[in-house]
This record gives structure tokens, sequence and C-alpha cells, in this order.
């Protein structure tokens, strides 16, 4: 009986957990474990997570204190080590402690590893502390270099993310792989006052929403203050914020409700009659992708592979980063206008419906996993 490829995955982001890696790792998992024998590395996060049957998860114990929203593990370079034992490929989802482990001890060992590109690591750090971001900047930057030059593969999501590892010092090659929508999953609402009755929120306020962590690379207090001049011209509204974190990011206001971490966000982006993400930093935002999957009109920030999916006034909205004025005004404006949010919106599904899958991004991945280790890729070929 032939086995497998020994396939482990490492990421400092991982269920019960929710966040935009974890829910990549949840809709490719099922369909890598078809071909490899998988083992995850990932921290153990409070809460209850769902298994996926025929996947091990070894799990490292968290640090006693946070960075922000962000709790890492511990080193624990023992038990990286005995999860990378007879492993044929590294699939690395991050640079924190897991991911900096794995990379090293899978460098010395002569394992291959492939690292998805969730996020400008360094951008990332400088804007999610308040103080020292551009030391912050250089130290991370430096480290991601050294890294990511260890990796035989980098997959990002499009070329704006490429050119700005490459003018860090990335060397390594890389291959453009986008992150996928089930958009089987992620429908519009048939009704929405039915669907607001859902969540618990009055079928007649117009609902403004964001999905995703409240972390201060999100740029919320932004949103907030954009929604606290929109209520002066349309009292009957609502901010909705799906997702936990900083919550001193937001102030307190009987008009914005927090619902903390939930399973399952499609219910909310149902309610929901525009989808904003303020963010100041992002790679794919799979968030915004399924907003769009459930054909919200969606008004964003510019950053990372965004444009290369939406383009604005036709599936979308852009906005300029930190513009309240900016975006108080397309907010009024689309308010104001039905028609144009159903437009967008109905545009906005089916660019997801017919560019964006899962099937083809965890295909897209096994193709380009094989083809990092010759000797486990000719044995399949023959």
């Amino acid at each position: 009986m032939k086995h497998k490829p020994r396939l482990v995955i490492s990421t400092d982001g991982y269920l019960p957990r929710w966040d935009g890696i974890s829910r990549f790792l949840s809709e490719v998992i099922p369909h890598l474990k078809q071909l490899f024998d998988i083992t995850v590395i990932a921290p153990n996060f409070e809460g209850t997570a769902p298994d996926i049957p025929g996947v091990k998860v070894v799990r490292l114990p968290l640090m006693p204190f946070k960075f922000g929203d962000i709790h890492f593990s511990r080193f624990k370079r023992s038990l990286v080590r005995e999860a990378l034992k007879d492993a044929d490929f590294v699939f690395n989802q991050s640079i924190a402690p897991i991911g900096w482990m794995t990379i090293n001890e899978a460098s010395k060992r002569g394992i291959p590893v492939i690292s998805f590109i969730h996020s400008i690591d360094w951008e990332l750090a400088s804007k999610s502390i308040k103080r020292g971001r551009r030391i912050s900047t250089f130290i991370v930057k430096r480290i991601a270099r050294g890294l990511y030059n260890k990796c035989a593969l980098l997959l990002v999501p499009g070329q704006d993310v490429a050119t700005l590892l490459q003018n860090a010092g990335i060397t390594v090659k890389m291959q453009r792989v986008t992150v996928g929508v089930d958009a089987e999953h992620f429908t519009p609402a048939r009704s929405k006052p039915r669907a607001k009755r859902l969540v618990g929120l009055d079928p007649d306020v117009m609902v403004i929403g964001f999905v995703g962590r409240i972390a201060r690379e999100k740029d919320l207090p932004t949103l907030q203050d954009a929604f606290d001049e929109v209520r002066k011209k349309h009292p009957n509204t609502l901010l909705l914020v799906v997702g936990d974190g900083l919550r001193k990011e937001l102030r307190p206001d009987t008009n914005v409700k927090i619902t903390g971490m939930v399973d399952d966000v499609v219910p909310y982006l149902q309610a929901m009659d525009i989808y904003v993400l303020p963010s100041l930093t992002e790679t794919s935002s799979l968030s915004t992708m399924e907003a769009m999957a459930c054909a919200l009109p969606v008004l964003v920030t510019p950053v990372g592979n965004i444009p290369s999916y939406l383009k604005h006034e036709k599936n979308g909205w852009f906005f300029s980063r930190h513009d309240v004025e900016d975006l108080t005004k397309k907010l009024n404006y689309l308010l104001e206008k039905p028609e144009l949010r159903g437009k967008l919106g109905f545009a906005a599904r089916q660019t997801m419906t017919r560019h964006f899958t899962w099937g083809r991004t965890a295909e897209k991945i096994q193709e380009l996993l094989l083809s990092t280790h010759p000797t486990v890729s000719t044995s399949r070929k023959r």
C-alpha cells in the first residue's frame, strides 16, 4: 500500500481563533488531505476547535501576554522537530513563532518550505502598534527577508505583493495563487428584513458592516468617525462589527453593535446593506471577497491585491485610507441610492462566482507543492 506524501502545515493562526488564515486553512485543508497526510502545527488557542477527520494537529502553548490583539505561541522547538519527522513538504502560513521555528528547522533538514503570503509582515507590525513603528518595520523586514529566503517557493496573491517582497530583498521564486470563496455558502439574503431579524436587528434599520479582527491596522476609528457623520443625515443607521480584538479602538456607542467572534459570518453579512473595509494594509482581504459573494456593495481602501478584483464604480468603490470625509460622502451617497447598491452587489457576486473558487486554489497549491519535491512529484506521474 502506497503512503501519501507527508505535508506539515505551520501556522500562527488557526481554529478556534477565527481569522483570515484560519478561514483559508479550513477551506483548503479538506482538499489537500485527499492527496497528502497532513499534520498542522498551531497555537493552543482557547475554545473548542472542530476536527478535520484524518488531520493531526500539534498544539503549542501560548505566551503569557499578547501583542495588541495577537496571541503568539511559545518557542517550543522540540514539538516542531517532532512534527517534522519524515515530512516531505512544509506549507507555511506566517513568520511568527511557529512559522519562524518551522522554516528554520525544515531548512536544516532539507525539507522544502512553501510559504503562502497572507500579509506584508513589516506593514502589519508597524501599523498594529502605537510606538516604535520605524524600528519595528526595520526589524520585521530583516526577519522576513532571512526566513522567506530559506523557502523553496512563495505563493503570492498578485504582482503588487510580489514587488513589495522583491523590493525588500526577498529573492526566492514566487508564484501567483489567488484565494477562493465558497459561493454556495456565501450567498445573498433572500430578504434583507428577515436577515436582520435573524441576527437580532431592527429590520428597518440600515446596516453598515465590517467583518474581521478589531486591530489597529484595520483602522476602525476612521469607520466610526465616518459613521458618526453619516448618522447626522441618516439617523436610522447602525454600525455592525463582526469580530473581536482591541475593543478600545471603538468608542462605546449604542448605535455600534460588536458581535464578538462568530463561527459563521454569513448571517451577519446577509444583514448588512453596505460593507466597509478601512484597512491600512491587506493582501487579498478574504472578508471583502466574502462580502462581495454575498452581493454586498463594498467600500474599501485600495490596499494589497484588492485592486486586482475590485474595479472602482463597477463592482465596488474605493475610498482613501484615513479619509473620514471621503468615506462619509460615499456612504451617504450609497445609502440614498438603493438601485446602485443592488447593481454593485450583483456585479460583485458575479466577479466572485466566475473567478474565485477554493477548488481552483487548492488544485494550484497541490501542483506547486509537488513541484518542489522531485522524488514525490516523479512518483506521482508514473
